[in-house]
């Protein structure tokens, strides 16, 4: 005559709860855990990814706006030798360079027409 316990038989680590559906539920909640795991794994590093990206785009924006200031500073100096250069006695000159610039407008404008 053999003396059974509880425990003979199960694999050990079950602690007995074979019978019981308890490895089944435990199967699939380590299974779902580890998806998770996954899941979370790629949102991290695509959060982390998306950081980088918007730090570069930031850093790309800094730089945009420094060269247009910089070429607001040379329009507006250009503009002012403009000015300048309408209120002096040049004014002839500067019509003259409108009338010449006009004539090669329709100079080339003319070529193009004509192929």
């Amino acid at each position: 005559l053999a003396v059974v316990s509880i425990g003979d038989g199960a694999p050990s680590g079950n602690y007995g709860y074979t019978n019981s559906g308890y490895s089944v539920y435990e199967e699939e909640n380590e299974r779902l855990t580890e998806s998770l795991r996954t899941k979370v794994s790629a949102i991290k590093s695509l959060s982390i990814e998306i950081g980088t990206e918007v730090k570069n785009q930031n850093k790309m924006l800094s730089e945009m706006d420094n060269d247009f200031d910089s070429a607001g500073g040379l329009l507006g100096a250009t503009m002012g030798r403009l000015r300048t250069l309408s209120r002096g006695s040049q004014t002839k000159l500067l019509c003259y360079m409108m009338l010449f610039s006009l004539f090669v407008f329709f100079v080339i404008y003319w070529i193009i027409k004509l192929r």
